[in-house]
């Protein structure tokens, strides 16, 4: 796990990220098989003074089947997620997460059916884009305000995973920089 970032504290997590280079760029790369893994950095950002979102992906593999409007088949190569913190924070946090879907449509809002503290963006579907570099860009803010209907108070974290499916298939993706 790079310095400054966290492990996830529940499941199996069976990590394999390493922190290299690809075209010139410094990139994390995410390995995922048999579980989820996830790594997050706690940080604290105005999103009213500080808005817009840009991080560069590249998702591999994508999962079989994958659409995660069901939690049968919530399983993803890449997501990105952004914190917000209400208290008590292990009940009520909102998580936005933005995610390379197999199916679900890019545009799609909805929450999770696994965790209720999890609403997911979906900014790429399908395998159209497989192992090439894009770059994203959220406005964070927006994004908030349609999902929960309320103004957000300051980011407190970031996050990145990898999900193996509930098939337990492997999944390989890569990130570049996140900025706010």
């Amino acid at each position: 796990i790079p310095d400054g970032w966290k492990g996830q504290s529940w499941g199996s997590p069976k990590y394999d990220f390493r922190v290299g280079t690809q075209g010139g760029r410094k990139v994390l790369h995410l390995k995922s098989n048999n579980d989820s893994s996830t790594i997050s950095k706690e940080i604290k950002v105005d999103v009213k003074s500080h808005p817009i979102l840009q991080w560069s992906w590249q998702a591999v593999t994508l999962p079989k089947g994958g659409d995660a409007r069901t939690s049968a088949t919530d399983d993803q190569a890449a997501q990105l997620y952004v914190t917000f913190p209400r208290f008590p924070s292990q009940v009520r946090s909102r998580i936005i997460s933005y995610l390379w879907d197999t199916t679900a449509p890019v545009g799609a809002v909805f929450k999770s059916e696994k965790t209720g503290l999890v609403t997911y963006v979906v900014v790429r579907s399908g395998p159209a884009d497989l192992g090439k570099w894009q770059t994203e860009s959220r406005n964070v803010l927006e994004d908030y305000r349609r999902a929960f209907g309320e103004e957000p108070g300051d980011i407190v974290g970031v996050g990145v995973m990898t999900d193996p499916g509930d098939d337990y298939s492997r999944r390989r993706g890569f990130y570049g920089d996140i900025t706010l």
